[in-house]
């Protein structure tokens, strides 16, 4: 799997990224290109049985093959995977047959609309809603930090539904089709991840088609939240990703620099600063194949992803930093690559939790509290 996936990118995604503008998003078509070679691989229907046209293979095959993807197409790809696993766990089987053929495939792109300007690791506080008006089925609301909604055929939208009460606060997601219902995406200018496609969706009186909308005995955010603790260490393997290739430049680069007549490997600190890199590595790659492996064998939990990722992505950005100053004034450089990374690996602190959330969804497990919000399993509880 490892191996497939560093092929892959080697022999295609790496050469498109290097020959396109590094500050501007690659074309769709690359994207669809992209996707349908993941598909290859069974990246694309990762979290689907094989009787729905899923591979079958687990998460912890998933993550290792997910680690050697560059990260601004390894985020893509999440998306629209984890798009297509949540549409297939809560959507009927008329809606399962409808769509999901064409999303694991990769000839339609695909991604989920959950955060707004007001509301982020807070599911239960979307705004955006579901009403009829004029007899027509309407979307109104703003989705905002987006992975490839700019680009996509599709969006998977949570929203208030508002269809019997105006007032109801009952939770539902709808499948968007921008073809049948045009809605406007706008880029959002990032620190990072400037190829990839992240931006907001805005639905002003969008109509809608009923039988989109997906109805779940479960709730609206049940899905959506369960799908975060697979995100979350896969999410976290992106940072790995861009540290052990920071780290492999550094090593190389500390054995040919020569200071007092010397190389800089040579150094006590420069070898004690790369011990350090090579362990924050190693510990955060670990920690994420651990989520992943515990929830293939049904004992994964929220507070153990939360823990990946809060504390791989706190390690990689410190072992990126670590390689960038061993380079000197050259690790400056957009020559030498390294800061391109840091910028990258910022992305990550935020996107599917920042570091105080996961760090209370990991303390609740631990204690049994919910540090806000009333106890454990309330209908309002974080996450």
């Amino acid at each position: 799997m490892r191996d497939s996936s560093r092929n892959l990118t080697e022999r295609l995604i790496n050469p498109m990224l290097s020959g396109s503008d590094k500050t501007l998003p690659l074309p769709k078509q690359s994207l669809i290109s992209l996707l349908q070679k993941l598909a290859e691989l069974g990246f694309t229907g990762a979290r689907l049985p094989t009787d729905s046209g899923g591979s079958g293979i687990s998460m912890l095959e998933y993550g290792i093959g997910f680690e050697q993807i560059p990260p601004v197409i390894a985020l893509a790809l999440m998306a629209h995977e984890g798009s297509t696993a949540r549409l297939y766990a809560d959507g009927n089987s008329e809606q399962r047959k409808r769509f999901l053929p064409d999303f694991v495939s990769g000839k339609r792109v695909f991604c989920t609309g959950s955060t707004e300007p007001d509301t982020g690791s807070d599911p239960r506080g979307v705004r955006t809603q579901l009403y009829f008006k004029d007899g027509k089925l309407v979307l109104d609301g703003r989705k905002m930090w987006i992975s490839n909604v700019t680009v996509c055929d599709a969006i998977l939208v949570t929203c208030l539904d508002r269809r019997n009460d105006k007032d109801g606060q009952r939770v539902v997601k709808v499948v968007v089709e921008r073809d049948h219902s045009p809605f406007h995406s706008a880029s959002i200018d990032t620190i990072g991840y400037r190829q990839g496609w992240f931006g907001e969706a805005v639905f002003d009186s969008c109509q809608v088609f009923p039988e989109n909308v997906i109805e779940s005995d479960r709730g609206g955010t049940a899905v959506l939240k369960s799908s975060w603790s697979v995100n979350r260490p896969l999410f976290s393997l992106s940072a790995v990703h861009l540290a052990q290739n920071a780290y492999n430049l550094a090593v190389e680069y500390a054995c040919i620099r020569k200071q007092f007549g010397q190389p800089i490997a040579s150094r006590q600190l420069v070898q004690k600063e790369l011990s350090d890199i090579a362990i924050a590595i190693a510990t955060s790659r670990l920690l994420c194949y651990q989520a992943l492996s515990a929830i293939d064998d049904g004992t994964g939990t929220e507070g153990n992803s939360a823990m990946a990722k809060r504390y791989t992505q706190n390690a990689c950005r410190e072992a990126i930093w670590k390689s960038m100053n061993l380079f000197g004034a050259m690790g400056l450089s957009v020559e030498a690559k390294i800061e391109g990374w840091f910028r990258d690996v910022n992305m990550i602190a935020v996107g599917d939790g920042t570091n105080e959330i996961l760090s209370l969804i990991h303390g609740r497990e631990i204690t049994g509290f919910e540090a806000f919000r009333g106890p454990v399993g309330s209908d309002r509880s974080l996450h």
